[in-house]
């Protein structure tokens, strides 16, 4: 039989029907009679909805985003070699764990490879495609450039004319090349070059720039056609000419496979991975060895995977990327939690008198947790779904803001798939499940007590707070006083992440033990608000020493913002300062040679160095170099960025300030290392350390000097030379040079002009060179996350400091009118507000900067040796943001109250 749940007896004896209907109709009418209060959740809970989902959005995206396919989307797979690094340790007290990273120079595949994969069954063709970049100039020496995009100027890069197959590229006028001397160039570096079959054009790749004939125009069709090719131009060589040119004859970057007509992706790749198991090295002998548990195994990409072949330098930043967006997200979500619950809690306990009252006339625990369910359901509803629908277009403005910027890579997608539409669906859900907790441990305390006890409870605060919660809070707050001392004992992005996690864990704690900091920073501040402010100032510290509970409320979104604001800035910010401090004490060159081609080739600084007057010259070339170590126990492979200069021109351009050994016996073989990495991996002068160059060979190297200025040049310093044979383009970014004493810098620079013209394309020679200033590969990325996190966090975060004291002025509403009915002026009123508002500022600033000086000088002096840093504008904007917003929020809701005269005016609250 059938059982009517609406007449249904709970446990308490009434009918489950009963109570919905009692907790309806309450929670009709106090939505109703509570408007300006649920609104300030309202706001409170969409912002949250649309940061959650915008930044889940955004960090899927990123996870599956993949390399563009242009190049080669007429193939079928691409075989390359492994662009990845891996390391294999076993931890303290686990089992053995591996971990990758991504390589930024190219790992070459043996020609020899490609004749085996032509025999394959099921292959119509594999074509080996050589790039190397490439710098043109038209018959009037002016620079032609690839087209723009919104990530800036795209690259042109120079490859074998058979490689135009895997576009393809056909020709749209002239003809194929047929000699040394003649290139086929796309449409439109032709057409910004202005030039037709049998024009002259001049053209630099790795070398000294050569004049060729352009024998054809070609252009794209199908797939590649569609795509519009926005990434990369193309200039093509004959094969023999690209290989010649490329500076490495004996390998290849990939092959292209094509295959037969009715074979399919799936036939074929089998047979492929048959092949190539047979152990075909990724390098050859002579170029090095690879670490033990690097793949030595070639490897066949397919689909959108056959971009990784193209841009090598997408996966590294898009691993940098997800790391800082899953970050960012995490502390995102921790915050919305905090500031959800906070602003519920005010919501609610503002109610506790009506709670009280519901209490004290027979209403049930159940009714009442009831009634603040449906409340909150109500509200967070709508503000979920109205905040889920705005995360796709935040999302958008996220994604085109980092491509602007150029904190995502020329070649890297991001795409927005269908299904990923789902996902602020799920945040909303969160958002509103975070709001029913808050909401049922907001009215849990009211609910318990005895109808009998309810009034007198709901007219008096709990003295301190609950036992749990307090001891909750010094757990949390041990947790991140830990952290930041962890921060002290690292270096790095894991100094960086402990500063972070240490920062947050603090003002969580700040907010638990929201009521004793509130009471213990009356108890300091008392005195000088009651002589400063007279009668008001006596009137807030009366208030604010009777209500500790609702300072500690506005206390904490304050203490929040200034805290997580000033982390991000500060944290990025000290680095720099104290990095670009060390590359100015560095700079000795008097002069820089630069371009805005590719680079400068090796011939470039020798021939500096030739001109009358030059004292010493170095070219300047940019690496990477991957450190594998342990931390903590857990394996961890560091990829840090290096330079490669010439000895002899030491310290002469570079003073790195050098305290043990000599960098004049920098050579093959030897490293120099700074100071950091010295202390952290125990090395001096005479050790050996072992390093993964930027395309996976690791090299044991001596250590013979020990530098200091290692956060501007890096922790490592080779010799060029050593360098050159483990990059993809061996291209100096500049030269920089230092003149003889008395010489003439105007006639220096006008000679050395003049003797690069026919070295290199588009040279400069500045007489005032900037600092030479190694920074990480995401620093980019990095530095577009940080403004977006202070832009949107802490505009949340503003938001959630008007809610908090704008709810609590809505509860104190009778509370200001009884003053003006016992006697006090609108004067002395708005004298109170001001002191209080005084009290949160200062208490919330003194919070908050504590909450960040703690684990930032713990991270500040592991990294950089000296204390924090933040730019006094930025300082300031804080401050001044925080004092605007709370005073708005003090003053603004009490206007009302403050307005009327008559007693009845009580009666309408």
């Amino acid at each position: 039989m059938a059982v009517d749940t609406r007449t249904r007896p709970d446990r308490h004896g009434e009918s489950v029907g009963n109570v919905q209907r009692t907790a309806r109709f309450l929670a009709s009418h106090s939505v109703r009679r509570h408007r300006k209060a649920w609104a300030a959740v309202f706001a409170a809970l969409t912002l949250t909805s649309l940061l959650l989902g915008s930044f889940a959005l955004a960090t899927l995206s990123a996870f599956v985003g993949h390399a563009h396919v242009e190049r080669y989307a007429a193939t079928t797979a691409v075989i390359t070699a492994d662009q990845n690094t891996s390391y294999r340790a076993k931890p303290w007290g686990s089992k053995p764990k591996t971990v990758t990273q991504s390589l930024t120079e190219r790992v070459g595949v043996p020609s020899d490879v490609v004749a085996r994969l032509s025999d394959v069954p099921g292959v119509r063709t594999a074509i080996p495609d050589r790039s190397f970049p490439v710098t043109l100039a038209d018959g009037d020496r002016t620079p032609v450039r690839g087209p723009s995009t919104d990530s800036g100027t795209v690259p042109v890069y120079g490859h074998g004319w058979s490689a135009a197959a895997l576009a393809p590229f056909t020709l749209r006028d002239g003809k194929a090349p047929v000699g040394a001397g003649q290139v086929v160039l796309d449409g439109d570096l032709a057409d910004r070059a202005g030039v037709r079959p049998g024009d002259r054009i001049r053209i630099q790749t790795l070398d000294t720039p050569a004049e060729y004939v352009v024998s054809g125009i070609a252009a794209p069709k199908g797939r590649a056609a569609t795509a519009g090719l926005p990434h990369q131009g193309a200039v093509f060589f004959t094969d023999d000419e690209a290989a010649r040119l490329s500076g490495h004859p004996d390998t290849v970057d990939a092959i292209g496979v094509l295959a037969a007509d009715g074979i399919t992706v799936h036939q074929l790749y089998p047979e492929l991975r048959e092949e190539l198991d047979g152990g075909t090295p990724a390098r050859d002998a002579a170029a090095g060895t690879r670490a033990p548990q690097d793949s030595s195994l070639l490897r066949v990409l397919t689909g959108n995977g056959r971009g990784q072949a193209e841009f090598i330098e997408a996966a590294p930043s898009r691993a940098g990327l997800l790391n800082l967006l899953a970050t960012l997200c995490a502390t995102v979500i921790m915050i919305a939690v905090l500031v959800v619950a906070t602003t519920i809690s005010q919501a609610v306990h503002q109610r506790a008198r009506e709670l009280a009252l519901l209490r004290a006339v027979g209403a049930t625990p159940w009714q009442l947790r009831t009634t603040v369910g449906r409340e909150v359901t109500g509200v967070s509803l709508t503000a979920a779904a109205l905040g889920a629908v705005g995360a796709v277009p935040v999302f958008l403005v996220l994604k085109s803001m980092l491509r602007s910027r150029g904190a995502v890579p020329v070649g890297l997608e991001l795409p927005v798939l269908s299904w990923m539409l789902a996902i602020p669906l799920v945040t909303a859900i969160l958002t509103l499940l975070v709001a029913r907790v808050s909401a049922a441990l907001a009215c849990a305390r009211i609910a318990k007590i005895r109808p009998a006890q309810a009034l007198g409870e709901s007219h008096s605060e709990p003295a301190q707070p609950g036992k749990g919660r307090t001891v909750t809070g010094l757990v949390v707050l041990f947790a991140g006083l830990s952290s930041s001392g962890t921060a002290a004992l690292q270096s790095g992005e894991l100094a960086a992440m402990a500063a972070g996690s240490g920062a947050l864990a603090l003002v969580i704690a700040c907010a638990l033990l929201g009521p004793w900091i509130a009471r213990e920073a009356m108890h300091l501040l008392a005195p000088t608000v009651r002589r400063l402010g007279g009668a008001g100032g006596y009137l807030a510290a009366a208030s604010a020493r009777a209500n500790s509970r609702r300072l500690g409320a506005a206390i904490t979104p304050v203490a929040l913002m200034v805290a997580f604001v000033g982390v991000q800035l500060a944290a990025g910010a000290t680095t720099e300062h104290e990095g670009s401090a060390q590359a100015r004490q560095a700079l000795r060159a008097d002069l820089a040679v630069t371009t805005r081609g590719a680079g400068l080739p090796a011939e470039a600084a020798r021939q500096v160095a030739q001109v009358p007057g030059v004292e010493a010259a170095t070219g300047v070339l940019h690496s990477t170099v991957v450190l594998a170590h342990r931390s903590a126990g857990e394996p961890v492979l560091d990829r840090l960025p290096v330079v490669g200069v010439t000895p002899d021109a030491l310290p002469a351009t570079l003073d790195l300030d050098v305290t043990s050994g000599t960098l004049r016996d920098l050579r093959r073989g030897t490293v120099a290392v700074g100071t950091d990495q010295a202390e952290s991996l125990g090395l001096k002068v005479g050790s050996t350390v072992k390093l993964r160059y930027g395309d996976g060979v690791v090299g044991s190297l001596r250590v013979v000097a020990v530098y200091e200025r290692s956060l501007a040049l890096g922790g490592y310093l080779f010799a060029r030379e050593v360098l050159v044979p483990h990059v993809s383009v061996p291209l100096d970014t500049r030269v920089l040079a230092s003149l003889a004493p008395g010489a003439d810098r105007d006639e220096v620079r006008r000679e050395a002009a003049a003797t690069l013209a026919s070295t290199a394309l588009d040279v400069r020679v500045e007489k005032a060179p900037d600092a030479e200033h190694l920074r990480p590969d995401d620093r980019g990325v990095s530095e577009v996350l940080i403004t977006v996190a202070v832009m949107v966090v802490g505009g949340f975060t503003v938001i959630a400091i008007l809610s908090t004291l704008v709810l609590i002025l809505v509860g104190r509403r009778e509370e200001l009118v009884l003053l003006r009915l016992v006697g006090a002026g609108r004067r002395q009123v708005r004298s109170m507000l001001r002191m209080e508002a005084a009290i949160v500022i200062v208490a919330g600033l003194t919070v908050g900067v504590l909450a960040a000086v703690i684990p930032l000088t713990a991270f500040s002096l592991s990294v950089t040796g000296s204390l924090p840093y933040l730019p006094p504008a930025q300082a300031g904007l804080i401050v001044l943001v925080v004092v605007t917003t709370v005073a708005i929020g003090f003053l603004v809701p009490a206007r009302t109250a403050l307005r009327r005269r008559r007693p009845a005016a009580l009666a309408r609250f």
